[in-house]
């Protein structure tokens, strides 16, 4: 019923905000969604129906928005990364692409010591001891940077691949 009532005025917003049919009716079904799941939040002393849908709408367009201009900045990096297509010239398949795109963006947010370890152990294949005689830093200390940041790219890991698709970590095929 609020569906019937409400979706032409959610649809026309969402049409208007991400100017894509389809992303529109994906919206408008996240909008509703969204209602259903938090419905304990309307309080009609507040406002309407149609404006908490509205309101609800306005920030699924957005988050809309900010998800098509990170796939377009995705795609336009996995380009970049792959240069010309050759064919049977060896090239790194898109997967493999963005699964290295995934960790270096992961990287990025790791604290400064513990990105630089990891790059060591894993980039330039050091032991641990090695690993702390360059950086100068305890051996124990070494180790827990390693620890806790795999730890912290598993999780990473793990969520993205839940949230956009790709392998989890520890499944079949993944990297």
């Amino acid at each position: 019923m609020a569906y019937e009532r409400f979706g032409p005025a959610v649809y026309h917003l969402a049409v208007r905000g991400v100017g894509s049919v389809t992303d529109a009716e994906d919206v408008t079904q996240a909008v509703f969604v969204a209602a259903w799941l938090g419905r304990e939040g309307f309080d009609p002393d507040r406002g309407s129906l149609l404006g908490w849908f509205l309101g609800i709408a306005r920030r699924k367009v957005v988050d809309q928005i900010r998800a098509s201009a990170r796939d377009g900045r995705i795609t336009e990096e996995v380009r970049r990364l792959a240069g010309p297509v050759r064919e049977g010239a060896g090239d790194a398949p898109p997967d493999r692409i963005i699964d290295r795109l995934v960790l270096a963006d992961e990287m990025a947010h790791l604290p400064g010591e513990q990105r630089r370890v990891l790059e060591l152990a894993f980039y330039d294949d050091l032991t641990h001891a090695q690993i702390a005689a360059l950086t100068r830093l305890p051996l124990g200390t070494v180790k827990s940077h390693l620890r806790r940041g795999m730890a912290r790219l598993r999780t990473r890991w793990e969520v993205d691949g839940a949230a956009f698709g790709t392998r989890a970590a520890g499944t079949p095929g993944a990297r």
